[in-house]
């Protein structure tokens, strides 16, 4: 079978589509009978090894995003490979693109439900655009065969606009990168923490939706036996004392390394379709503290954090105060279990075959799978 995935969500700096394309690339890599090859947007139109470019014009100030302006390149990129089923993993032209290349070779498309575009550019441009957005999302993601979503929070909205077809399909966590044996005490001499200061940490893009105002105004309630850490690009230039922030995008290793060193991680956002930094947080061994509001609430089980109201700096304060209050010394091993039982990649991806091979009818089997059935027997 041959699987090809199409987005424009591909930057140097790119977040969690880019994480989980180049983490689902490395495991279909190690299971028979599949080939699979990457779409995605480029200075100039090439392909090798399975990664194709389709020149785009770059997108102003977006850390080095590219929007495709025409659709036909991209449709005849998509011809060109042949594939036997397509993952579209934007809502943008590709999209589109690989729509109608599906229908010229007559194989299944599944759209893939990343972000929450009517809440996205919402936030920006006003709530007068929620109707014209929602009526193009339905308009859009009716067509596929298949639509998944990361979050059930996600689907339910999916569905709620009367599309069908919709399922749960998480994305993961590499549990090796992310690791609590990263630990490392001199991250925390680096910030002239005392040791009995409880050092949280919010990791990613200081984007608006991330409510990092929220965050601000709770650490300066907690005042100075807490200090929080920024790590991550486009963070506030103006923090309360107790608050630093890292300079620009951090590798996935050091953000691996900043999170394990610090005691809980800390999220304000209302709006996450998934919240990948939460599993990482988890998987590294940190509790999670989060908001009763969007796909946060999904992944904090009972025993991994504690959830505070949204957007109430006192709330997301008195949480963090709570957190530390009792039995938080237990709840990063635990959270660490949970991530590795539920949210490893080789745990979420073969879900995802099963996907493929209804729709193309072509039987796979992972490797995973396989191995897991062999231990149970």
């Amino acid at each position: 079978m041959h699987v090809v995935d199409s987005t424009m969500f591909w930057a140097p700096a790119s977040g969690g589509v880019k994480t989980y394309l180049l983490a689902k690339r490395h495991w279909l890599a190690g299971q028979a009978g599949i080939r699979h090859s990457l779409v995605v947007p480029g200075a100039r139109s090439t392909c090798r090894d399975g990664l194709c470019e389709v020149a785009s014009p770059p997108l102003p100030f977006s850390n080095g995003y590219r929007f495709p302006l025409r659709t036909t390149p991209w449709m005849q990129q998509l011809l060109a490979l042949s594939p036997d089923i397509i993952e579209a993993g934007d809502p943008y032209r590709p999209a589109w693109a690989a729509l109608a290349a599906g229908q010229r070779l007559q194989i299944p498309v599944i759209g893939f439900y990343h972000s929450d575009l009517p809440r996205l550019v919402g936030s920006r441009a006003g709530h007068w655009s929620n109707h014209w957005l929602d009526t193009y999302v339905r308009h859009l993601y009716g067509r596929f065969d298949r639509v998944l979503t990361p979050s059930q929070v996600m689907a339910d909205k999916l569905q709620a606009l009367g599309l069908q077809h919709v399922f749960v399909q998480p994305l993961g966590v590499d549990v090796g990168r992310f690791h609590p044996r990263l630990r490392d005490p001199a991250f925390r001499r680096s910030l002239g923490l005392d040791d009995d200061v409880r050092l949280l940490i919010f990791a990613g893009r200081g984007a608006r939706e991330k409510n990092l105002p929220v965050l601000l105004q709770a650490m300066q309630q907690l005042g100075p036996g807490y200090h929080l850490h920024l790590a991550g690009s486009h963070m506030p230039r103006r923090l309360p004392d107790n608050v630093s922030r890292s300079e620009g995008f951090l590798a996935p290793d050091e953000v691996a390394r900043r999170l394990a060193s610090s005691d809980a991680l800390v999220h304000a956002g209302d709006r996450e379709t998934f919240g990948l930094v939460v599993l990482e947080a988890m998987a590294s061994g940190l509790p999670v503290v989060g908001v009763r509001a969007g796909a946060v609430a999904e992944l904090v089980v009972p025993g991994t954090g504690l959830l505070a109201e949204p957007l109430s700096p006192d709330s997301l304060a008195d949480t963090v105060r709570a957190l530390f209050a009792d039995g938080w010394r237990g709840m990063g091993p635990l959270a660490r279990r949970h991530v590795e039982a539920h949210y490893a990649w080789e745990r979420v991806l073969p879900r995802l075959l099963g996907h493929y091979a209804e729709l193309t009818g072509i039987p796979l089997t992972s490797n995973a799978t396989e191995h897991e059935a062999a231990a149970g027997a």
